[in-house]
């Protein structure tokens, strides 16, 4: 139904594409396959594409050594609107990239080497962390206010490279964030490794594997390499560690209120209050607010707590005791005690 209808507009449109020129379309989809090299397939949007036309696909060129529409079968040229797969390029083009047929190899070579040099500033932009500039990266990492994980991630196919890569992105928060160190298809190599290890990132492999040097490399310097088969789960755990680079919250619970009856004066003491617990659980060792008409005037710690004479952990509900602040005397009856902890809770994304 939905091909019948875009023929339709089509052809009410008038919507036609030129066979009888040089072929230009978009990469759908690039992978690296062993035996066969860079392998990507391009919808041909105008012109005919043909074996032997020298190509510019983004960065990557080459001369079409096969084309394979998608029945798998070898085929000579490509109209408008036909899906094929190109062998033939000397590197692995990006999703979304425009495939262009030009003159010769002279100038295929100088678009490829125009766009590599403008990608490689691009990366090295990227590479200090994107900052507007080196006195913003270093005094948000001495406030600490930014952390970052570094990590490498390489695929088997670019579709997935994108997804991955837009995936950590959105993972960012003011305080934590991945930083995507270089990210590409194929296989782990040393060079992926080296890289990790001198920013003290991580690997993530997506269907791929480490190479023996690769893997022997890693164990050497530490470096972690992470290998995955679905994006979701792979996203979880970045997550995960992201929520454990976040710095804990503090959140105060309180424990018991206290109302003071009674205000003693001890020689060497100094005042004690004898007070009457009137909810909750009033500890030794619990922070203590001192409120009057509910008003905080004083913050700090229990020195003392007792029953009768005897020193005591703790006093329930319901009973009296004695107890002291530490380094304050200005309480008076009627003034409240409030009894509290600071509990670290662990913050997630």
């Amino acid at each position: 139904k939905l091909i019948e209808a875009i023929q339709l507009q089509a052809e009410l449109l008038d919507l036609k594409a030129n066979p009888n020129r040089e072929a230009q379309g978009t990469i759908i989809e690039a992978k690296l396959e062993r035996g066969r090299g860079a392998v990507a397939t391009v919808l041909v949007q105008r012109g005919t594409l043909k074996v032997g036309d020298t190509v510019v696909c983004g960065a990557a060129w080459g001369r079409v050594r096969a084309l394979i529409d998608d029945r798998g079968q070898t085929i000579e040229s490509a109209g408008p609107s036909m899906p094929v797969e190109i062998l033939g390029l000397d590197g692995v083009p990006e999703a979304g990239d425009v495939l262009q047929v030009v003159e010769d190899e002279k100038r295929a070579r100088e678009i490829s080497e125009y766009r590599q040099r403008k990608k490689r500033e691009q990366e090295l932009v990227a590479a200090v962390g994107g900052r507007s500039s080196l006195e913003d990266m270093f005094s948000a990492l001495k406030s600490g206010e930014s952390k970052e994980l570094a990590v490498v991630v390489k695929s088997d196919v670019h579709g997935s490279l994108e997804a991955i890569t837009a995936g950590l992105e959105k993972l960012r928060t003011e305080e934590v964030g991945v930083r995507v160190l270089h990210g590409g298809v194929g296989a782990i190599t040393e060079s992926d490794v080296t890289l990790a290890a001198a920013s003290k990132g991580f690997i993530i492999g997506f269907n791929v594997r480490a190479n023996a040097q690769a893997r022997e490399l890693a164990k050497r310097e530490g470096v972690d390499i992470r290998y995955y088969s679905i994006i979701y789960e792979l996203l979880d755990d970045a997550k995960q560690m992201l929520s454990g680079m976040l710095a804990p919250e503090a959140r105060e619970i309180i424990l018991g209120h206290a109302e003071i009856r009674e205000v003693f004066t001890i020689t060497k003491v100094g005042k004690i209050a004898g007070c009457r617990v009137l909810d909750g659980v009033i500890k030794r060792t619990d922070k203590a607010r001192l409120l009057r008409d509910n008003v905080v005037i004083h913050e700090g710690a229990l020195a003392s707590l007792k029953r009768f004479k005897d020193d005591v952990r703790e006093v329930k509900e319901g009973f009296e005791c004695g107890m002291s602040l530490e380094n304050y005397d200005d309480i008076k009856v009627g003034d409240v005690i409030e009894a509290y902890e600071v509990q670290e809770v662990t913050r997630t994304l």
